[in-house]
């Protein structure tokens, strides 16, 4: 079975100028116009790499990359027209293994390709199955949707455990309160909701030895929370 890429952008010359250069080069070319068509592609077909705007209606690439690295594990190359360092950081931090910026040569975006597919198909075959999360004790596998803590079996709601799920898959990484809401209620968070507090204090209280001196869920203060 070939390689097949996904390539999402709202901008429809653009999505078939990478499509002739990957198509060139033998791949298979699947796309989309935003992000919610991209969700229901990955639900569809299988995919080896992502090529994900970061300026799109609706919901954004690095939105759409939270989202997508809840289940997936395949390399996300980001297009944008920014270039300030700062954007780039912030895009590679939301899961993403690259980052070109617009207007971009071709040929350097096909060479990036070639090199993340590289890198993916030589350390996949080494890695722990993608479904299986872990911390110390905690175990959450994203394929049953069942979560244990030393072996013993742990029932959260199908938000929490996408709360939890989004945390361990990006271990170290700080989400806000924001980022969290918008990555798995997938709808614009309002400042006033206190939503995502209150399923974070639910999770401790599920999984925590010490739910005040939390292990698994960390707060980092005036930021947001981390595994």
């Amino acid at each position: 079975m070939g390689t097949t890429i996904l390539i999402v952008d709202d901008e429809a010359d653009i999505r078939n100028m990478i499509a002739i250069y990957l198509k060139n080069e033998g791949y298979g070319v699947l796309e989309a116009a935003d992000a919610h068509e991209a969700f229901g592609v990955l639900e569809e077909s299988p995919v080896d790499l992502i090529i994900l705007d970061v300026m799109m209606p609706g919901m954004s690439g690095v939105e759409a990359c939270m989202t997508i690295r809840q289940s997936y594990d395949m390399p996300i190359i980001f297009l944008s027209a920014k270039s300030e360092d700062l954007d780039k950081i912030h895009g590679l931090a939301s899961g993403a293994e690259d980052y070109v910026t617009k207007p971009f040569n071709p040929l350097e975006l096909m060479a990036r390709v070639k090199s993340q597919l590289r890198r993916y198909k030589m350390t996949s075959g080494n890695s722990e199955p993608s479904h299986l999360l872990e911390k110390g004790d905690l175990t959450v596998n994203e394929r049953t949707n069942e979560v244990t803590v030393g072996g013993r079996e742990v029932r959260l709601t199908p938000k929490e455990f996408h709360i939890l799920s989004l945390l361990l898959r990006n271990q170290g990484q700080v989400f806000s309160i924001e980022q969290i809401y918008e990555a798995v209620w997938k709808e614009p968070f309002f400042k006033s909701d206190s939503t995502v507090m209150v399923h974070i204090t639910n999770i401790r209280d599920k999984i925590e030895e010490n739910p005040k001196k939390p292990f698994y869920v960390k707060t980092v203060w005036g930021v947001g929370y981390k595994a």
